[in-house]
């Protein structure tokens, strides 16, 4: 889903709002919490996940070209982790889709005429 996709859908799920108010309303969104990561706070949005600043340390790393020893400094990176709600509202989607999956084989092979495990 990109950024115009989630705006078309907030309009079409609240149609009082033009799609330019709608647009507007998503950038303000997004615009606090770059705000808020770049103070260095921690954003939590309950039963979807939780957005952090990690310190990573200088250190020596190698050009993959030219294998030479490299210095990287040290810097501050945005990272996410999954909340619970929505790791199990995934997971348990995949669960479905691919049991969802074995089921559509089981019935493909009884329209066939044939029993399960026999060899024809």
């Amino acid at each position: 889903m990109t950024k115009r996709d989630l705006i078309e859908e907030v309009a079409q799920q609240y149609p009082r709002f033009s799609r330019r108010d709608t647009e507007v309303i998503v950038n303000a969104v997004f615009d606090s919490m770059t705000d808020a990561l770049a103070k260095g706070e921690r954003i939590e949005i309950r039963g979807f996940g939780s957005f952090i600043i990690k310190q990573r340390s200088a250190r020596e790393g190698r050009n993959p070209r030219t294998g030479t020893i490299v210095s990287v400094a040290a810097k501050k990176v945005p990272l996410f982790k999954v909340g619970k709600e929505l790791r199990l509202r995934v997971d348990d989607q995949q669960a479905n889709t691919s049991g969802m999956a074995a089921n559509d084989a089981a019935e493909r092979e009884d329209d066939t005429g044939m029993e399960r495990g026999s060899s024809g």
